[in-house]
């Protein structure tokens, strides 16, 4: 199963959003792994949500390239607390692709 995940660095108030397999793995990374820079540099975060997208990693590919590209923190607020709202643009994000 493919997620994508919402991190949050409240000491410089910053969102990240991505997608993975195994979501506490790739917390782990973005908290401590030098290599990723930008992550790394404006660390530590925390979890705000991780939504199940499907099997196929394509799939959430497509969905986190549709949120970075909205260049919207707004949009990055309403998905991390609404899991509705998120299950909707997936149908919106991989029917229209």
């Amino acid at each position: 199963m493919f997620y994508i995940y919402f991190l949050y660095s409240q000491k410089h108030d910053r969102y990240y959003v991505g997608h993975t397999d195994n979501v506490t793995r790739r917390l782990e990374e973005h908290n401590n792994n030098p290599r990723l820079t930008y992550t790394h540099k404006f660390g530590p975060w925390e979890l705000k949500a991780a939504y199940p997208v499907g099997t196929d990693r394509g799939d959430a590919l497509k969905v986190e390239r549709f949120i970075k590209k909205q260049k919207s923190r707004k949009l990055l607020e309403e998905l991390t607390g609404n899991h509705e709202k998120f299950k909707a643009l997936c149908r919106y994000v991989l029917h229209v692709a």
